[in-house]
């Protein structure tokens, strides 16, 4: 892509900007006439299809209909928003507006609800999908029990500060008594209250280093098998919000621009793929944008994802926060949006 901006002049980026905003306010192609019209240098229409003929042997733009205007393909949207793009910043008003409803939202409601409503706030403005990924693992803890069901099986039951509560069975070694569970609950009880389970798992493994001895050797396997339970990281392991949907349908003119919002509604439910695409943003800094082929899962509908990571106070990574939509999207506008919040939730979090 970095080839494609070299074999840009000032004419040809001009006119290859002019087709992408064009496209990205109002979804139509453009032709050479109102290209010639609209440029700040002086170009007819016969060397605008020229310059225009040279970009799609770059596969920046193409034409979808014969003697149509121009639309960027993603190579060129990619090449758009890395490169000539110029992100703002949202406005005072719009940040404000974001300030007071995240933190009204954080009042008295379980992290679940605030990253729901939040994702459903950041729809709203954004005209698309909001969407919010975080590890389970980020509630915090309130208790920890382990009942026995049958030899071999026991039911660790686990309650968050907001009262939530969440079971998992673990295969113990058969034979295990209940009063090894109920020595397990009791030193885990003893450990975690308020800490999130990264938290309480960090300073369990460390404790048990220096306190293996003092512990019956079956409630330290039970122990080491509720935490790990708990803290796989795997796409089970993870919680995964989809809010606004139906704002995808606003403005859709043409049959075969609802036959990709279908598309992409199926997609939204194919949870796993989404929840390993985000997974893909783990270890950015910023905003991280994927656009329609670019991920598999979006290959068919042509959308576009843009999502940033929010950390604790420990500024390790806890979830995603962004907008799914199509690739028309109001980039300079969404992209300093979905950063904003996202900070601004891993805040509040922490």
């Amino acid at each position: 892509m970095s080839d494609a901006r070299k074999d840009l002049d000032e004419r040809s980026r001009a006119i290859f900007q002019k087709i992408v905003e064009t496209y990205l306010s109002t979804g139509e192609p453009v032709g050479s006439r109102n290209l010639s019209q609209q440029l700040p240098m002086t170009l007819s229409p016969a060397s605008v299809r020229n310059i225009m003929s040279d970009l799609e042997a770059l596969d920046l733009i193409y034409s979808p209909h014969t003697s149509a205007g121009r639309l960027p393909t993603e190579s060129g949207l990619r090449l758009f928003v890395d490169a000539l793009l110029e992100v703002g910043d949202i406005s005072p008003e719009e940040r404000g507006q974001i300030e007071a409803q995240i933190h009204a939202q954080a009042e008295g409601k379980s992290i679940e609800d605030m990253l729901s409503e939040a994702g459903e706030m950041i729809s709203g403005l954004s005209h698309c999908a909001g969407v919010v990924l975080t590890e389970k693992q980020s509630m915090y803890l309130k208790q920890i029990e382990f009942i026995q069901l049958e030899p071999g099986k026991a039911l660790a039951v686990m309650v968050g500060s907001d009262g939530n509560v969440e079971n998992r069975i673990l295969d113990l070694p058969k034979g295990t008594p209940q009063s090894v569970l109920t020595e397990a609950s009791n030193y885990l009880n003893s450990m975690i209250d308020g800490l999130t389970i990264v938290e309480a798992r960090e300073k369990i493994t460390e404790d048990l280093k220096q306190r293996r001895a003092e512990l019956d050797g079956l409630a330290a396997k039970v122990i080491e098998a509720g935490l790990a339970t708990w803290s796989g990281g795997s796409d089970e392991q993870k919680n995964l919000i989809v809010r606004g949907r139906s704002n995808l349908l606003k403005d859709v003119s043409v049959e075969s621009d609802l036959d990709l919002i279908r598309t992409l509604f199926d997609d939204l439910e194919a949870k796993r793929e989404l929840v390993q695409l985000l997974g893909l943003a783990d270890d950015a800094s910023g905003v991280r944008i994927f656009i329609g082929s670019e991920s598999q899962l979006f290959s068919l509908s042509g959308s576009s994802l843009v999502v940033s990571p929010f950390q604790d106070a420990d500024k390790k990574v806890v979830g995603m926060l962004g907008v799914i939509g199509p690739t028309r999207l109001d980039y300079a506008r969404i992209i300093p949006m979905v950063d904003y919040t996202a900070k601004l939730v891993g805040r509040i979090l922490s």
